[in-house]
């Protein structure tokens, strides 16, 4: 049965910027962002948009796994959401079968972006005794918050 869990936050970076970073120079400035967890990042399929997957690898001092893929499974210009799918690696070797971050960004003024994230997930644990859920919002969380970070100083 899939699950679901969310979380949100408000970064000081405008909707138009936020989603650029987010929708379009992903593969380009990930490694920037989080560069102590991401090695690198391959585009291996498609062109940026819906079907598109991404190859992350990962320094293995920080991560249990050495890599991970993920695919775009949605992208709307109109709502500004975007849906990564785990498809190999990663998660699916940590227990999960599935697993899918989705960010949906809203304006909240001109410099302003509130962001939803919603992770989905199947497991083979009982979720009741497990923080992996929190604990990955969390990431997606803390990978916000650096970008905003690389946004404001960097970018």
């Amino acid at each position: 049965m899939t699950r679901e869990f969310h979380n949100k936050t408000e970064v000081s970076v405008g909707l138009k910027t936020l989603w650029q970073a987010l929708s379009k120079d992903l593969a380009i400035i990930i490694a920037k962002i989080i560069p102590n967890i991401v090695k690198d990042v391959k585009v291996i399929e498609g062109d940026g948009g819906v079907g598109t997957i991404f190859l992350f690898t990962f320094f293995s001092a920080v991560s249990p796994v050495s890599y991970q893929k993920e695919k775009i499974t949605e992208l709307d210009e109109i709502s500004h959401e975007i849906g990564l799918q785990v498809v190999e690696g990663g998660y699916l070797n940590q227990g999960f079968s599935y697993y899918k971050t989705t960010f949906q960004l809203s304006a909240i003024d001109e410099h302003k972006t509130l962001v939803n994230v919603k992770i989905s997930f199947d497991h083979e644990w009982d979720t009741e005794e497990s923080t992996q859920p929190m604990k990955t919002s969390e990431s997606a969380l803390f990978f916000v918050r650096s970008l905003e970070t690389y946004l404001l100083n960097d970018a």
